[in-house]
């Protein structure tokens, strides 16, 4: 049983001729542990350090909070993403194995490759965004380096494959490259961030201005009707992380170097990033009369005409789109696929898989306003994403006791292939932890593509189903805690019910 937390096997080590083998699921050998508490604080600075995160921040500005309310919210939020996160976090370290093999254990060998493909695919949507605003982020360099290029027919088309190449390209040079980027691009960001911040403040003259914006939601009651939703799209940001961690944290010296450098990154970054985007998001408002939430439109007022800070601003946001984009983004998927043919698929051959499927799915259609990017797109994953994560920290830490016996992971007739190499219990969790969330999810895409509030879509709905989806819609602002509660509680009941048997 292969049970040490410096990732070496048993006496018995994995059969590689199995067809659930392959060497980038292996466990990670001893003189791979390499990633330090610097290493993953870095990791998450430059994964936070994001357009997304920026727009997150302002667009809850735009949605109607004002700065504490806003900062609170993502704080509270990530807070809570946390603790899931080091909880799947663990596994990855002490067993040195990847994401889609650690959910062999409560979905089976075969059925792991479902929950996998369902994270990939929503990370193949988050390549494609970001591909999509790096992109953006280098047409507009070029632009300002060369005066005929705004004349190049699709320009910004060639711009976001050119950028699709450089993502692919690091990929393709591996983990070390992906730990050796993230580490020095990480201050880079950060650096630029500041530089920002304090221009606009200078321009606004001083924080006082900026801090008096008033918003939408001044009294309690009225900010804490409105908050679950906020928050959950929040944890819904790095809902995808917070299932996927074991595919960076098997690359750990020990749990301390992981858990205290995620502790230290995450929630300490998001926030503060985030402070930035709002704090400059309201100079803005102050400076040019309305709320500027995108960083590449701010670069491009005339007051940053110079060519020498666009070039630098610009830069640093491709910089900081490539860090998050290959980090977050590419390195999970890239496992997750190769785990659908180990024999075949490798992780090269994953991460290229992502940004083919990050293409096909059109990402310039999913860059939408402030309300479809919170509510419908992050809100609306992260209630698929819940009830993951509540089966896999049931799973690993309340039925197991994080004992696993690494070996029979990869045998197809070992402990974990339940039946015929399902977990049918995990998957009726993992539907009923779904299925509330869809009417809600449901009335938030239909005011998106309408263009409507969700109070509008709701009042033109006949009167019978109106008081079901008007609940529904209360039940999808928590969609995340409704999932991960609900498939969390059912699979302890089937597992230690009739699934009893399974645990051996």
């Amino acid at each position: 049983m292969a049970q040490a937390e410096n990732g070496g096997l048993g006496s018995d080590a994995p059969p590689r001729h199995s067809r659930l083998y392959s060497e980038d699921l292996d466990p990670t050998s001893p003189d791979k542990r390499t990633w330090t508490t610097y290493n993953y604080a870095a990791l998450w600075i430059g994964m936070a350090h994001c357009i997304p995160t920026y727009k997150m921040a302002s667009g809850m500005l735009q949605q109607g909070m004002n700065w504490w309310q806003a900062l609170l919210t993502i704080l509270v939020g990530n807070l809570i993403v946390l603790v899931p996160m080091l909880l799947n976090s663990h596994g990855g370290t002490r067993y040195g194995i990847p994401f889609p093999v650690l959910c062999r254990a409560s979905f089976g060998v075969f059925g792991a490759n479902i929950p996998a493909i369902l994270r990939a695919l929503v990370a193949c949507g988050w390549f494609g965004i970001q591909t999509w605003i790096g992109g953006e982020a280098l047409d507009r360099l070029l632009g300002v380096t060369f005066a005929s290029w705004a004349s190049v027919p699709h320009h910004t088309m060639i711009c976001f494959y050119l950028f699709w190449v450089l993502n692919i390209w690091i990929i393709w040079k591996g983990m070390d490259a992906v730990r050796w980027f993230e580490g020095w691009a990480a201050p880079a960001v950060l650096v630029v961030t500041m530089v920002l911040l304090v221009y606009m403040v200078n321009r606004a003259h001083g924080l006082g201005t900026i801090l008096s914006q008033p918003g939408k939601m001044e009294d309690w009651p009225t900010f804490l009707h409105h908050v679950p939703i906020f928050l959950t799209a929040q944890i819904g940001f790095w809902a995808t992380l917070s299932l996927n961690m074991p595919d960076f944290t098997r690359y750990a010296k020990n749990q301390k170097a992981q858990m205290l450098g995620q502790s230290l990154g995450l929630p300490t970054t998001m926030t503060l990033f985030s402070a930035m985007g709002v704090i400059i998001t309201s100079a803005t408002e102050v400076v040019y009369g309305k709320a500027i939430w995108d960083p590449t439109e701010l670069v491009a007022q005339p007051d940053f005409a110079h060519p020498l800070v666009v070039l630098l601003s610009l830069f640093t946001i491709g910089i900081a789109t490539l860090s998050v984009n290959v980090a977050a983004n590419v390195v999970s998927p890239a496992f997750d696929f190769a785990n659908l043919w180990p024999s075949k698929i490798d992780f090269r051959i994953g991460g290229t898989i992502t940004g083919v499927i990050g293409i096909l799915i059109c990402p310039w259609n999913l860059v939408g306003d402030s309300s479809a990017y919170i509510f419908t797109w992050l809100a609306g994953y992260s209630g698929l994403l819940g009830p993951l994560a509540g089966i896999m920290v049931c799973d690993y830490w309340v039925l197991r006791r994080t004992e696993l016996n690494v070996d029979e992971l990869y045998q197809e007739e070992g402990r974990y292939r339940f039946t015929g190499g399902y977990n049918p219990w995990a998957f009726a969790a993992l539907a009923a932890g779904i299925l509330p969330n869809l009417p809600g999810f449901w009335v938030h895409l239909e005011s998106t593509k309408l263009g409507q509030s969700v109070e509008a879509v709701l009042a033109g709905l006949s009167g019978g189903w109106r008081p079901f989806f008007q609940w529904s819609t209360h039940v999808y602002d928590f969609a995340w805690m409704v999932g991960f509660a609900l498939s969390f509680g059912i699979y302890w009941l089937l597992m230690k019910g009739p699934g009893k048997g399974y645990l051996r």
